[in-house]
């Protein structure tokens, strides 16, 4: 912040909030997703990816990433004053996910200056949706044991196999692409190839995977014999792993360097309060009762932890215990809670929490019910719960793996 001069940043901030108090549409006639996730009809994809360049174009996304790849060339504290304007307006989520906060970060730290050059703006944009293509239908988060080939031939590899649970598949440009390129060697990790993949191409397709939600924002993706430029590799044929490990890094919130806004809308505890006030439990505010009073305080003291957490993670002194802890247990406290809060919600809304999106008896017009379903792909993503807690284990606490 010492560079940052307080009264640019101020007027930064003034701007934006006036930007985003004028220019945020919270309801264009249709349903809007909670989520990147969630984006299942032409409709809200053209809506969220004009909404994204109209932001960008305005100069409040992408602020602190380099100019000459088409970013502002601010302080990132200019950057999270127009996310705190978007947040406090209520504006649609951001649909480039992969783009904005995790392939994008990852050019600017392990990209050669050709593929930022290429990639960058187009991310910022919209013009070019990112999609990631780690999963595989029969290994699940073993990532180390990926299946897909992509075999040398002359400037090109071909590439063979599937990836599941491509999120926005269907509308991608790109896909960050995890294949094996040579057999294990000493370890399954070995032999992998980190590629910035066309999606539109032959050989390429994509099949939608219908949701819980009843969307299909998620797809698996078929490869066969398609060919992707050499060129395309990010680090070194056979070191995909160690970029894959830096990618998840950035799904993870464990590594800055995102583009800002946000890509999904979580559930307020404090409409969830609101909520306990109104509804009755035998005749009375469903607040006096003391178990659930006693939940509702539970909820608050874990909003309070996190927010202290985040705060934590930027100063090192006190993060000289365990370094990389809080940074690691970010992602499992922010999906679990959401999980959480989500069915304690719905168990407020009685037997009308069984009720969904457009059902006339639905609470909220079926909003919680929907919030719970989606908070499920936060607990999967970026890797499950249970695999989030064995990395805690071994690499914050040093347990053994057995």
């Amino acid at each position: 912040m010492s560079d940052v001069d307080p009264k640019d940043l101020q007027a930064f901030a003034e701007a934006a909030d006036a930007w985003f108090r004028e220019n945020v549409n919270r309801d264009p006639g249709f349903m809007l997703p909670l989520t990147f996730m969630e984006v299942g009809t032409d409709q809200q994809f053209h809506f969220l990816r004009d909404w994204q360049n109209k932001v960008y174009e305005a100069g409040y996304l992408g602020a602190a990433w380099p100019k000459e790849y088409g970013g502002g060339g601010l302080a990132q504290a200019f950057q999270a004053e127009a996310t705190r304007a978007m947040r406090r307006h209520g504006g649609p989520i951001f649909l480039n996910a992969i783009g904005l906060n995790w392939t994008g970060p990852l050019l600017l730290d392990m990209g050669s200056p050709a593929q930022r050059a290429k990639y960058l703006k187009g991310i910022l944009s919209a013009e070019d949706i990112w999609c990631q293509g780690f999963s595989e239908p029969e290994n699940g988060s073993d990532l180390g044991n990926a299946q897909t080939r992509a075999v040398r031939d002359g400037d090109s590899y071909v590439v063979t196999g599937s990836k599941i649970w491509t999120t926005l598949g269907k509308y991608a440009r790109y896909m960050i692409l995890l294949a094996r390129t040579q057999p294990p060697g000493d370890r399954k990790y070995d032999g992998l190839t980190f590629f910035l993949a066309p999606m539109k191409i032959d050989g390429v397709e994509t099949r939608p995977i219908k949701k819980l939600t009843g969307e299909h924002g998620f797809t698996q993706t078929f490869f066969r014999e398609a060919r992707i430029p050499a060129d395309e590799i990010v680090g070194v044929e056979g070191g995909g792993w160690k970029v894959a490990m830096r990618t998840l890094e950035y799904e993870r919130g464990a590594r800055g360097g995102q583009a800002g806004g946000y890509v999904a809308v979580g559930s307020n505890a404090w409409d969830v309060l609101e909520m306990a006030r109104k509804m009755t439990r035998g005749g009375k505010p469903a607040l006096e009762d003391p178990a659930l009073r006693a939940r509702m305080v539970d909820f608050m003291i874990d909003i309070q932890s996190n927010a202290l957490c985040s705060q934590r993670s930027g100063f090192s002194p006190l993060n000289t215990d365990r370094p990389t802890g809080v940074a690691l247990s970010g992602k499992l406290m922010h999906s679990e809670f959401s999980r959480r809060i989500n069915e304690f919600a719905i168990s407020l809304n009685g037997a009308h929490g069984a009720y969904y999106v457009g059902d006339p008896n639905a609470v909220d017009g079926g909003w919680w019910t929907r919030s719970y379903l989606n908070a499920f792909s936060g607990t999967i993503g970026g890797g499950t719960s249970q695999i989030q807690r064995n990395i805690i284990g071994e690499h914050v606490l040093g347990l053994p793996k057995s």
